[in-house]
């Protein structure tokens, strides 16, 4: 019995790093689908139908004339042939494609691991399941808004289409974490709670992230530390920042964004500081990790920046931003509890 309870244990931390594998790829891949200008390819949900490819001349015809229909054929793409078509089909295919593989691969072992070891042990995994769900929808939500009066989504529902799945991340990284560490036991904290502000910060620079993306705000003012000739972008005035539709604007969003960086290095610093200073031995290589990463995110950040949202770079931006995310959850983690 002990055994096999050993097993079940074994095998529940595996699942929980194959998902948490699946949900870094469909990250990278959204963002490749962003990047590519894909997202618009397939104008129909297809919960089920959409499983499989189109795999004759026919279903290539139909997919290419439903997309014939909206704005982003009609007024940019009007000149694409079927098999530049079939090159943004195929992005926006495998992304759903590994959607639908994620729900099917918690939902077919969270069954399983429920019965094994009860429900009352597993509700936060069916709460997460429930994201992953959401997380569907938010994405067909996103995807509409670009079937009718646009060129391109709402990089409102862009932001949160990402930001959930970075949360649903983070979930799973955290149970992993409670697995791997099972000793819950109070440590010596990091003062002022630093870690989880920095982790807030982190998550609004990612939502900040998708505006700049959804509104190709990566491709203007492409130089650093300035903006053109100044700071503060030459086509905007200071005080717009604090206008209602400041989100709505891509330099000033830029803006923002150039300087969560300054203060996400900031809390950083300050986070070391502490480390070093109280001599948590506990958290200095947690830390140098986290410092690595993050110079790394800045250091791709600026290249991106520079070379006008070229699609290398700025793919390896956001694979970075999830390593960011990542080691900034352990890091919470280790401040909350005992690593022995």
């Amino acid at each position: 019995m002990y055994s096999n309870d050993k097993n079940i244990e074994k095998y529940f931390y595996y699942w929980l790093n194959a998902i948490f594998i699946l949900i870094s790829a469909i990250i990278i891949v959204g963002g490749l689908t962003r990047l590519t200008d894909s997202g618009l390819s397939i104008t129909k949900w297809e919960l089920f139908k959409g499983f499989f490819p189109p795999l004759s001349s026919t279903d290539w015809n139909n997919y290419f004339n439903l997309y014939k229909q909206i704005p982003e054929y009609k007024l940019q793409n009007f000149d694409m042939n079927l098999n530049e078509f079939k090159i943004i089909f195929w992005w926006e295919w495998i992304h759903r494609f590994l959607g639908r593989l994620i729900g099917l691969s918690f939902l077919i072992p969270l069954i399983f691991f429920t019965f094994k070891k009860g429900f009352n042990k597993m509700i936060s995994f069916h709460f997460i399941f429930i994201l992953i769900c959401l997380q569907g929808a938010i994405g067909w939500y996103m995807v509409s808004s670009g079937l009718i009066n646009r060129l391109d989504v709402s990089h409102f529902r862009l932001s949160l289409h990402l930001i959930t799945a970075f949360i649903i991340l983070s979930l799973v990284l955290w149970q992993i974490l409670k697995i791997k560490y099972v000793n819950e036991i109070p440590n010596q904290p990091i003062r002022y709670n630093l870690p989880s502000i920095f982790l807030f910060i982190i998550f609004l620079q990612i939502v900040f992230g998708a505006f700049v993306s959804g509104m190709d705000a990566g491709k203007i003012y492409n130089t650093w530390p300035l903006m053109g000739n100044n700071y503060f972008p030459d086509d905007n005035l200071f005080f717009n920042l604090f206008k209602t539709d400041v989100l709505n604007d891509p330099s000033l969003v830029q803006f923002v964004h150039r300087n969560l960086a300054f203060l996400i290095l900031f809390v950083f610093f300050a986070i070391t500081y502490d480390v070093v200073n109280k001599r948590l031995l506990k958290f200095y290589r947690i830390t140098i990790i986290l410092g690595a990463i993050l110079l790394l995110q800045i250091i791709l950040g600026i290249l991106t920046l520079l070379s006008g949202a070229q699609i290398v770079l700025a793919s390896m931006h956001q694979i970075s931003s999830i390593a960011l995310v990542s080691v900034s959850i352990c890091l919470l983690f280790i401040n909350k509890t005992k690593i022995n």
